[in-house]
C-alpha cells in the first residue's frame, strides 16, 4: 500500500508535491530539536545516571552509553510521531486534498468531513500515546547489552502501529468508524495493518525520508482503509 501511495504521484504530482510543503516544515524544527539532543546527550546520560559515578570505569561507560541510547531511542519514537501528528494537523488543506484525489479514482467521496476538531484530538491522542511508547523503549534500552536492539524494535513495531491507526483515522471516520470500531477493524488484519505501519515508520528514520514520503503515506493509508472496508462488515455507530 505504501508503494501504491508512491505511485500516486504519477496521477497527481501537483497535489502530491503541496502534501510536501508541511512536512518539511515539521521536519526541519524536530531534524533541529533532535540535533541538539544528540549534542547535549553525553551530559545527559551523565546527569541521569549519578549512582555510577563510583563504578569501575567500565561499567560507567557501559551504563552511559544504555542511558544515552535509551533516551535517543525515547526521544526519536516522540519525534516520528510528533511529526505525523503535527504534520497532518498543519496540513490539514493539502492532505484533504490528497485523500480526496485517492477517493475519487477509488469511488464516491464520503460525505462526513473529518474538521479541525477531530484531527486535533487525534493529534493529542496520537503524541499521547507515543509518549507511552517511548517511556517503555527507554525503560527496555536501559537494559545492559540485549536492552537497546530490544527497545529499538519495539519502538518500531508499536510506533509503526500508531502511524497507521493514526494515518487511516481520516478514511475511516469519514466513512462513521469511531476510534475503538477503526481499532478493532485494524486488529482484523493485523499484518496488513502492522506492515504499512512499520515500512512509513522505517522510512521516516532515513534523513528527510519523513519529507518524501508523508504525502505517499496518505495516499496509502486511503487505500489501505478502502481495502480493510471491502472485507469487513460496514461499521454502524
Amino acid at each position: 500500500m505504501l508503494a501504491r501511495g508512491f505511485g500516486w504521484w504519477r496521477h497527481r504530482p501537483g497535489v502530491m508535491a503541496a502534501g510536501l510543503v508541511p512536512a518539511l516544515i515539521v521536519g526541519l524544527v524536530l531534524l533541529a530539536g533532535v540535533i541538539t539532543l544528540a549534542v547535549f546527550l553525553p551530559d545527559i546520560a551523565t546527569a541521569v545516571t549519578p549512582f555510577a559515578d563510583g563504578w569501575p570505569e567500565i561499567w560507567v561507560a557501559v551504563v552511559r552509553f544504555a542511558a544515552g541510547a535509551a533516551t535517543l531511542g525515547a526521544a526519536l519514537v516522540i519525534a516520528v510521531v510528533s511529526f505525523t501528528a503535527l504534520t497532518l494537523l498543519i496540513g490539514e488543506p493539502f492532505y484533504d486534498r490528497i485523500w480526496r484525489s485517492v477517493e475519487e479514482e477509488l469511488g464516491e467521496v464520503p460525505d462526513v468531513r473529518y474538521g479541525f476538531a477531530r484531527a486535533l484530538g487525534d493529534t493529542v491522542s496520537l503524541i499521547a500515546r507515543g509518549i507511552g511508547v517511548a517511556l517503555l523503549t527507554a525503560l527496555l534500552g536501559l537494559v545492559p547489552v540485549v536492552g537497546g536492539a530490544a527497545g529499538a524494535v519495539l519502538g518500531v513495531v508499536l510506533t509503526g502501529w500508531l502511524l497507521t491507526d493514526e494515518l487511516t483515522s481520516r478514511a475511516l471516520t469519514a466513512r462513521g468508524v469511531d476510534r475503538a470500531q477503526r481499532r478493532r477493524l485494524l486488529r482484523s488484519r493485523r499484518g496488513q495493518a502492522l506492515g504499512f505501519g512499520v515500512a512509513t515508520q522505517l522510512c521516516f528514520l532515513v534523513p528527510l525520508g519523513a519529507v518524501a514520503v508523508m504525502p505517499a503515506a496518505v495516499a496509502g493509508s486511503t487505500m489501505l482503509a478502502t481495502s480493510l472496508l471491502a472485507d469487513a462488515p460496514r461499521p454502524t455507530r
